[in-house]
């Protein structure tokens, strides 16, 4: 019924529900057992170019979200995001970045698109 966002880096608790990785690559310094995450929807993640365009500083968080909107519309990836739909209105949906900024990274897009 909810969706959150956290670092990775964070330990889990147990009120997390389902702990989703939406990073692209697997955070530096972070075993798989112990990030605990249920899954990990590479095709949810922005593509590598517009990841790379957004941190070599060439643009806006907001010009950012509209390509990263846009590059959701996509079949694969809107495929995706309707099944995070689904767990969410299930229970409790805790999405994962290693961003230093999740409020400004493509995780807070997600937040938002999934109602939390």
């Amino acid at each position: 019924m909810s969706v959150r966002l956290r670092r990775i880096y964070e330990p889990p608790e147990p009120d997390d529900g389902l702990r989703v990785l939406v990073d692209r690559l697997w955070p530096r310094g972070i075993a798989k057992e112990a990030a605990q995450v249920d899954e990990w929807p590479k095709g949810l993640t922005p593509s590598s170019e517009l990841r790379t365009w957004y941190h070599a500083g060439e643009g806006s968080y907001e010009e950012f979200r509209t390509r990263y909107e846009q590059e959701l519309e996509a079949p694969e990836a809107a495929e995706l995001l309707d099944g995070l739909r689904t767990s969410v209105r299930d229970g409790r949906v805790t999405l994962l970045t290693a961003s230093k900024k999740p409020e400004q990274s493509h995780a807070s897009v997600l937040v938002e698109l999934l109602g939390g």
